[in-house]
């Protein structure tokens, strides 16, 4: 059974087809728009698609919007357009059609020759021109019908394709997860929970279990020990208390990319601080489902890193007198 949203992009495909191959009257292809708006939820395009199939009036404020928007108007300032729905446009240039092919020049002779013939090429040059303003209408409409068929259908397409590539990288990050530090799985579900209800203590004590996350990752990937690592010229320590240093560390075994480390070890200092104790005030619903999302594709792509690139050593020795050892990012 399709969900909603699958339903949208198939629904909208075939629109697509049915505007490009003219497969529909005008009718038809209104009533199908009108159900795609209704369940892509796009309550605007509904009321337009209404009035183009029942018409329009100068009071409605989405009414004279898609006057203006449809090139309706013939005068504004009389208050005259085509106000009849976009099937009476249409009806209405066959008509006009019909009735060119209906008129010639008089076949007579004499002083009224002259007046009758201009009277027909009046007549043919006015008929023109309503079927090309008429024309206008309907050929607006149909545009506008399109850019609001072909945006749902790729956004929706471009949200599965999202939606797809996603699950895919977390059943690869859930087994890498699994094997290294299969405590982080055990906590992802309670986060879950408390971002849901979306309280202040609740967000708050989701950011807590955020940050638990990122330390119990990192006892499980690189456990403390009094040895000390050196990065970008600084000698850290890795101990119990220096989470972020033990990532780092891992981080740095595992690749040669300089500015990979960089980045990887901003984004996780920038998301201990914002995860810690005493900002939680500060931190919406959103950011905090926002900082989660952050952290495990911080997760998943540290554990992709590969153990073979090795390029930095972890050193169990003591340091000469001449050599600082800092805390590193955590202070």
């Amino acid at each position: 059974m399709q969900n909603l949203s699958d339903h949208v992009r198939a629904l909208s495909r075939e629109l697509l087809d049915d505007i490009e191959l003219r497969r529909l009257d005008a009718e038809k292809l209104l009533l199908k728009c009108s159900r795609l708006a209704r369940l892509a939820g796009s309550e605007e395009v509904q009321q337009w698609i209404q009035l183009e199939m029942t018409g329009y009036n100068d009071t409605d404020a989405v009414s004279v919007r898609y006057l203006y928007r449809t090139g309706r108007w013939i005068n504004v300032e009389k208050k005259t357009a085509y106000w009849g729905p976009l099937a009476q446009q249409q009806a209405g240039i066959e008509a006009l059609k019909s009735k060119i092919a209906t008129l010639r020049l008089p076949d007579i002779g004499g002083e009224w020759a002259n007046v009758a013939v201009q009277g027909v090429i009046r007549e043919i040059s006015a008929t023109t021109k309503s079927i090309s303003a008429m024309s206008g209408v309907r050929s607006r409409v149909m545009s506008m019908l399109h850019s609001f068929v072909s945006e749902t259908y790729y956004a929706r397409e471009f949200a599965a394709v999202a939606e797809g590539t996603f699950e895919r990288y977390k059943r690869d990050v859930d087994i890498l997860l699994a094997e290294k530090a299969a405590a982080v799985l055990q906590k992802i579900p309670a986060i879950v929970d408390r971002l849901s209800e979306g309280s202040d203590e609740a967000v708050s004590q989701a950011l807590t279990t955020v940050r638990r996350v990122l330390e119990t990752f990192a006892d499980a990937v690189f456990p403390p020990s009094e040895a000390v690592i050196e990065l970008g010229g600084n000698v850290l320590k890795l101990d119990a208390y220096k989470h972020q240093n033990r990532i780092n560390a891992y981080v740095a075994q595992r690749t040669e990319s300089v500015p990979r480390r960089q980045r990887l070890r901003q984004n996780l200092a920038n998301l201990f601080d914002r995860v810690s104790t005493g900002v939680h005030k500060d931190v919406t619903a959103e950011e905090a489902y926002s900082l989660f999302l952050n952290v495990y594709l911080l997760l998943g792509e540290v554990l992709h890193l590969q153990p073979g690139e090795q390029a930095v050593d972890v050193q169990d020795q003591t340091l000469s007198a001449n050599h600082a050892v800092i805390a590193g990012e955590e202070g």
